[in-house]
């Protein structure tokens, strides 16, 4: 095994992240990328020298060998470099025109994502848990629109019954 070339920071709650991480550790066997998952209770942000909330909305990928954060589509390409069968990719990406896609493509991923089917968390196996509101307006309805209307609601936060 290898020392990490780099470290992948990617939301374990996220099923399509989740998928993309278990098929790189299955290509990048050989250690050449070390994985730290953002949703775990005890991820924290600033002992990985990340932005807590910029990390969990943007991919973001340590170059251990410089220290150097890439963020976004550099995020990407730098997986993609150390992924065996996805390194084509890495150069696709890096030519003017191609890039300008994946940075469109990128953006419009980074808008959905959060909008996903979430995995289940951990003490939830069973499929019984309740979902709790942080807060609720007066209706009952949680909601962090200033008039309290229940339009955009809050986080939800899983809870075993």
């Amino acid at each position: 095994m290898t020392a990490a070339k780099r470290t992948i920071f990617y939301d374990g709650l996220c099923q399509l992240c989740s998928r993309e991480i278990d098929v790189f550790r299955r290509l990048a066997a050989d250690g050449s990328l070390a994985y730290v998952d953002i949703a775990d209770p005890g991820f924290d942000a600033a002992a990985h020298g990340v932005d807590a909330d910029r990390v969990h909305k943007h991919m973001h990928v340590r170059d251990e060998a410089t220290g150097r954060m890439l963020i976004g589509v550099d995020a990407l390409v730098g997986m993609w470099e150390c992924v065996p069968g996805f390194r084509w990719l890495a150069v696709l990406a890096r030519l003017p025109v191609l890039r300008q896609l994946a940075e469109v493509g990128y953006a419009v991923f980074a808008w959905v994502r959060p909008k996903l089917p979430k995995r289940k968390q951990a003490g939830c196996e069973s499929g019984r848990c309740a979902t709790v509101f942080a807060a609720t307006s007066g209706s009952g309805r949680a909601s962090s629109a200033p008039g309290g209307r229940g339009e955009d609601r809050l986080p939800q936060v899983a809870v075993k019954n």
